[in-house]
């Protein structure tokens, strides 16, 4: 599960860098509304998967950066269902219900890097 965190953490920063690189409006609110969103999701998911299994005790440190907004949210969203399936049991619902909350963000800002302009 740290690893999974530790990417939504980190995607919350690479976003935020793209956000200030960008010269398309479009592209700047869409990747502040996914790095505004995010860390809270992340914290969510946190605190409810130590109120169940107790507390997370290893965090990776290793970091990538993007200089693409698509190709990042892209590689976010693969990497987040990967780790999903390998992270969580189907059972644990309240679990799952916050990945969906995730991957949902993630293809809102999808759709908002392709298609707003």
């Amino acid at each position: 599960m740290g690893e999974l965190i530790m990417l939504l953490f980190h995607a919350r920063t690479t976003a935020h860098v793209l956000h200030l690189k960008t010269k398309s409006f479009a592209q700047h609110k869409a990747l502040n509304e996914f790095y505004d969103d995010i860390v809270d999701l992340a914290d969510t998911l946190a605190e409810t998967y130590q109120g169940e299994y107790g507390l997370i005790e290893s965090f990776p440190t290793h970091y990538r950066p993007y200089a693409e907004p698509l190709e990042f949210i892209s590689a976010l969203r693969g990497r987040v269902m990967e780790l999903r399936k390998t992270e969580l049991s189907k059972a644990d619902t309240q679990l799952q219900n916050i990945i969906d909350e995730i991957i949902g963000l993630i293809d809102r800002t999808n759709y908002k890097l392709k298609t707003l302009r």
